[in-house]
């Protein structure tokens, strides 16, 4: 089981906690793909003395997230607050309490309803349900225009990929695509669409997403040179 842990400083840092039956010592992980930090530790140490031991690396922590492109403002490490900023469809919305019943995209600001401690579950709920909004709005345009059908969508937050389909036309995609600019979410619409035709990688496959999308290979590119970035927002 793991639990969330935050340690004091500029900014604060926030460090999950992991038991495992076979540690025999304390040990930290930083993630390269979104600057996890994870703090292992055995099954019946005492927790008060793995946090101690976190402090005590507290230099060690911030220096490798530097060297990782991790910075302060690169990532929100205690999850998003009012006032910072989260990205929505390509775009750094500040998130802004408001006298709303839910949130709104509103000029260069995500109004929000104003209670704090609700903030990160109706951001979630509200990308989430925009992410499945717009994947469906593509898939079923993709799939128009080839006369296929899919059989569902769901959607996961998947960190090695960006979506798939199987042999039964299920399709399945990252809801992070929703903070990506809108061409790119397409992209890999009209890439998993494109198996419903040819479940493979083959030229073949490709001719079918230059059909649906002709310029794709940008929106490919940007995925591989800043894919990566969009998993730094943290939504526990």
């Amino acid at each position: 089981m793991t639990r969330i842990a935050r340690l004091d400083g500029t900014p604060p840092l926030e460090i999950a906690l992991r038991r495992s039956a076979q540690a025999r010592r304390f040990s930290l992980r930083v993630s390269r793909l979104d600057g996890r930090v994870t703090l292992t530790l055995p099954q019946h140490a005492r927790e008060a003395e793995a946090l101690a031991f976190a402090r005590g690396k507290d230099g060690w922590i911030r220096q490798v997230l530097l060297q990782m492109g991790f910075g302060p403002g690169a990532v929100l490490a205690v999850g998003p607050r009012f006032g910072e900023t989260v990205p929505f469809e390509g775009r750094a919305l500040v998130l802004t309490p408001a006298a709303v019943r839910s949130p709104r995209v509103e000029g260069g600001a995500l109004l929000m309803p104003a209670d704090p401690a609700r903030l990160v579950p109706r951001l979630a709920a509200f990308l989430k349900l925009a992410a499945r909004d717009r994947l469906t709005e593509a898939s079923d345009r993709h799939a128009a225009a080839l006369g296929l059908c899919y059989a569902r969508i769901t959607l996961r937050d998947t960190r090695s990929r960006w979506g798939s389909c199987t042999s039964d036309g299920a399709l399945m995609y990252s809801w992070r695509l929703i903070l990506a600019p809108t061409a790119v979410l397409d992209y890999v619409a009209a890439h998993e669409v494109a198996h419903l035709a040819e479940m493979n990688h083959s030229p073949a496959f490709w001719a079918v997403v230059a059909r649906l999308m002709p310029d794709y290979g940008r929106h490919r590119a940007w995925l591989r040179s800043e894919g990566a970035a969009l998993h730094r927002l943290r939504l526990e």
